[in-house]
């Protein structure tokens, strides 16, 4: 990790894959990680850990599975938001989106359980920013 400023633009244009976040820095157990995403991941859940998304650029639409039932929030540039442990959730970006995600380290990014996962989604606890 640098102990050097991260310039957020500068680590998003270092790389092109989707759905494969870059670990930007860390704050205590927690990775700080930059991804570039468009169309579907998977639908997974977080056991032990809430997810916290923020929209850099873009808009990305987060399928939620309540007890109440399924509901989707959308996200606009500039809008956090936070999906609670144990809850099912599938995001989703209709054209190309950039995210920050916050996220105890090692934390998988389809989490402890999830559907099939195509192959455009990268299975990773996140990669190092180069």
């Amino acid at each position: 990790m640098s102990s050097e400023p991260v310039s957020l633009p500068q680590a998003l244009a270092s790389f092109a894959d989707l759905w494969s976040p870059r670990i930007v820095t860390a704050v205590n157990d927690y990775d700080v990680r930059i991804a570039k995403v468009e169309g579907e991941h998977v639908w997974h859940v977080h056991d032990h850990t809430d997810e916290f998304f923020l929209v850099l650029d873009g808009e990305l639409h987060i399928a939620l599975r309540e007890t109440d039932g399924e509901r989707t929030v959308v996200l606009p540039k500039d809008s956090v938001f936070t999906v609670p442990r144990g809850t099912e959730h599938k995001p989703y970006a209709p054209r190309p989106t950039a995210i920050l995600v916050l996220e105890p380290t090692g934390t998988l990014t389809v989490g402890d359980r999830h559907d099939d996962v195509p192959d455009h989604v990268d299975v990773t606890t996140g990669h190092a920013l180069t």
